[in-house]
């Protein structure tokens, strides 16, 4: 299954909690101001990758502890992410997404795919990037509205659980 990605990032510490892989997808429509990923809001640019090539390189690195899905747009993509994302759970690993949208926004698309994807995400950092709440002091997030949620606490209880990372 082919992702569009702007690239990938084998081994990030600052993506998530760990040693992790990053993928970055290519098209982002939030465009916001002051993003340090800036190259990946064209929806024309980057390559298409196969979810096996991703794989692989999961498999080539025993030390990962996850893999992080940012942007660009993830949710733009969630077939081939929650095909990744499966692939990740069942080698022990746990799944970040960054999206600049809120999970209030993405739950109200009710889209059966979106739906899909956020079943497999373990931590959602959403909203977009707010260069007037930009705060370097916060950890894998870059303005202080972006919240860091525990999916799986939201999943079993259906409230919104964030972590304190």
């Amino acid at each position: 299954m082919k992702i569009r990605i702007a690239g990938i990032v084998e081994d990030s510490i600052v993506d998530g909690e760990g040693l992790r892989i990053t993928v970055f997808t290519q098209g982002c429509p939030h465009n916001c101001p002051g993003c340090h990923n800036q190259s990946t809001h064209p929806f024309t640019g980057g390559r298409d990758a196969d979810t096996a090539e991703i794989l692989s390189l999961i498999d080539a690195n025993p030390l990962l502890d996850g893999i992080t899905f940012s942007g660009g747009e993830p949710f733009l993509q969630p077939s081939p992410l929650t095909k990744l994302a499966r692939e990740a759970h069942a080698r022990g690993l746990d799944v970040w997404s960054y999206t600049g949208y809120t999970l209030e926004e993405l739950t109200a698309k009710k889209n059966p795919a979106i739906d899909s994807l956020l079943k497999e995400i373990d931590v959602l950092v959403d909203g977009r990037y707010e260069e007037k709440q930009r705060d370097l002091t916060l950890n894998f997030r870059g303005s202080a509205n972006q919240r860091i949620i525990d999916m799986n606490a939201y999943r079993q209880t259906g409230k919104i659980r964030l972590l304190d990372i």
